[in-house]
């Protein structure tokens, strides 16, 4: 009995990877990644993580990879152009087609202005209702930090 439902399992498994193999074949369109990635946290270790990972994905999918960091909480010090250690970083990835979105609710609550940012930052209303409306829209979701 267990062979048997090893063989159907093992059956399901290759047809559903021929099938999509297939199709992306047949399409011939390379799949877009699209990841939101939410940080919130003013560990700077975490912000390094962040942009280590981004690199790494863009060495995986260097074509066909849309990334969006929503920054909001304590996080925000990343995008602060006064406080960031991460200048330069940002502006190289940036370039290479990372959004950086700052949440206005934590630049209230923190009293920083928009001309207090990093020019590549993109202000949106609200953080978390940007990740979830990437979310809402199909994006895959990566929570920054570490542990």
């Amino acid at each position: 009995m267990k062979n048997i439902i090893t063989t159907i399992l093992l059956f399901f498994a290759f047809s559903i990877t021929t099938s999509l193999s297939a199709q992306n074949t047949a399409n011939s369109k390379p799949i877009e990644h699209k990841i939101v990635i939410q940080l919130n946290t003013g560990d700077t270790i975490a912000w390094a993580a962040t942009m280590g990972n981004i690199k790494n994905l863009q060495k995986v999918w260097p074509d066909h990879l849309n990334v969006e960091v929503v920054v909001h909480g304590m996080a925000l010090d990343l995008l602060v152009t006064a406080k960031t250690p991460m200048a330069k970083e940002i502006t190289e990835l940036t370039k290479s087609g990372v959004n950086f979105m700052a949440c206005e609710n934590s630049m209230r609550k923190h009293h920083i202005l928009k001309t207090d940012l990093v020019s590549e930052a993109i202000p949106v209303p609200s953080g978390v209702a940007e990740v979830i409306i990437k979310q809402e829209l199909g994006w895959s979701y990566l929570k920054a930090g570490v542990n």
